[in-house]
């Protein structure tokens, strides 16, 4: 990935000095001139085109902050309302994201949303126990996160 983003950078050098214009926009055509190039000829490098992966990362992104928006607004009914009527719960959350870095992003995304938090990892890396303020079905959430951001990381990572 970081070969194709240098070739990337050089073919948008390249450009801007061919037409002699030293401006950003000359530059940002010759990048998106350079993306073209490297996607008509993907299939000469070992690994996955690196826009691919820019995607993954900006998808992973917007579903966080989905998240984050809904989770925000879930809280703010539970503060609001005049009778404190909420489930807490602490639940087990088997994970099929292996690397570190992708269980510790998990862990965070899931730390960083309003109402839950990741409060033990087990010895073998497979399940995070996590405290929720407040579950109506311990199994929907299993699955929502299953859904949004473990499939978002794998995508990214793999």
């Amino acid at each position: 990935m970081a070969f194709q983003i240098v070739l990337n950078f050089l073919i948008a050098f390249v450009w801007v000095f061919l037409k002699n214009t030293w401006d950003g926009p000359t530059f940002v055509g010759g990048y998106i001139l350079g993306i073209i190039i490297l996607f008509l000829f993907r299939r000469f490098f070992d690994r996955r085109f690196y826009m691919e992966k820019v995607y993954a990362i900006v998808k992973l992104l917007l579903i966080f902050l989905r998240e984050l928006l809904k989770a925000n607004i879930d809280v703010l009914k539970e503060v609001l309302r005049p009778k404190l009527n909420i489930k807490p719960c602490i639940f087990a959350l088997p994970i099929s994201v292996k690397k570190d870095w992708e269980i510790t992003t998990l862990a965070n995304l899931i730390t960083l949303t309003p109402g839950t938090l990741v409060i033990d990892i087990s010895d073998d890396n497979s399940i995070l126990y996590i405290h929720a303020i407040n579950i109506e079905d311990v199994n929907e959430v299993i699955d929502d996160i299953h859904n949004t951001f473990e499939k978002a990381i794998m995508e990214v990572s793999r």
